[in-house]
């Protein structure tokens, strides 16, 4: 993948095999084309599949074994319960994806599940599940823009408090990022504070990311004119993303995260060539007129 061993991600946006359908916006899609856009295009458009990282499978572990915690009553999420929900997380996704048995090879699965469990242990340093229930987890959110730029995605937990005030949150099982990268990490959150002003018509009190493996919370308070300004800049890599994929002219730009791409092989900045280009799934040159039009 494109992100270093020590990060995760997303591991319900990760790119898959199946039906061409309407492409959309996601936080992970619209950071591949801002990182590079032939990225993008392997991915979102040829969707060529990929091997997930140890660290990717830990986070998925981890973000599972969070979601199945939130489904217990609240007086048994409790550590020795939350610990125990790693196995059963770890079972399931292998039964799920049996390929992935090779990224974790039996004689290091031990570790890997400590790990783990180390990392779920130490989120009850920065939160204690017993004392509130989220509104939801896991929960996949879309909404249309009026430019006709297609939003989705998945938010990790969503809190509403008593006064109605909403907190999106998000899971990171890498390392907190420096100060110089933080706004690097609140895009995703961004997104997903877009879509609830655009799909529930009010704006979040708090983005919180917590950073399990730091044992740190970043938080941010968004206001409304700022994500509208967000929007507008979504906007902008959506007409960027069409354009090149009327001419299939996503160009390749070469960085230190390349060391990690499974794509380095068929990439031309390293003497590779791209398969040849399938098209866009629907017309790229109509989406780009309507939504020049809708934007002037």
């Amino acid at each position: 993948m494109s992100t270093p061993p020590a990060e995760s991600s997303d591991a319900a946006d990760a790119a898959t095999v199946g039906p061409r359908s309407r492409p959309a916006l996601s936080p992970s899609r619209a950071g591949d084309f801002k990182q590079c856009p032939l990225l993008y295009r392997f991915r979102a458009v040829d969707r060529i599949p990929e091997v997930p990282s140890k660290a990717q499978l830990k986070g998925t572990v981890v973000h599972a074994a969070l979601e199945s915690l939130y489904g217990l009553p609240a007086q048994e999420r409790v550590p020795d319960r939350a610990v125990s929900l790693v196995d059963p997380a770890w079972e399931q996704l292998l039964a799920d994806s049996p390929e992935i048995a090779d990224t974790v090879p039996a004689e290091e699965r031990a570790s890997f599940l400590a790990e783990a469990r180390t990392l779920i242990e130490g989120y009850y340093r920065l939160e204690d599940p017993t004392r509130f229930s989220p509104e939801s987890c896991e929960l996949r959110v879309e909404t249309e823009l009026d430019n006709g730029v297609l939003l989705r995605g998945f938010v990790d937990r969503i809190d509403v408090a008593p006064n109605g005030h909403v907190r999106v949150v998000d899971y990171k099982t890498g390392r907190a990022p420096r100060e110089m990268s933080e706004s690097k990490a609140l895009f995703q959150m961004k997104f997903y504070a877009l879509v609830l002003l655009r799909t529930r018509g009010i704006v979040p009190a708090q983005l919180r990311l917590i950073y399990l493996a730091d044992a740190e919370i970043l938080t941010y308070a968004p206001d409304e004119a700022e994500l509208l300004r967000f929007e507008r800049t979504l906007s902008a890599i959506w007409k960027a993303i069409l354009t090149a994929g009327a001419t299939g002219d996503f160009r390749a730009n070469p960085g230190r995260l390349c060391n990690w791409c499974d794509h380095k092989v068929r990439c031309p900045a390293f003497g590779g060539t791209p398969p040849p280009y399938p098209g866009w799934p629907e017309s790229p040159a109509d989406e780009v007129q309507k939504f020049e039009e809708i934007v002037e």
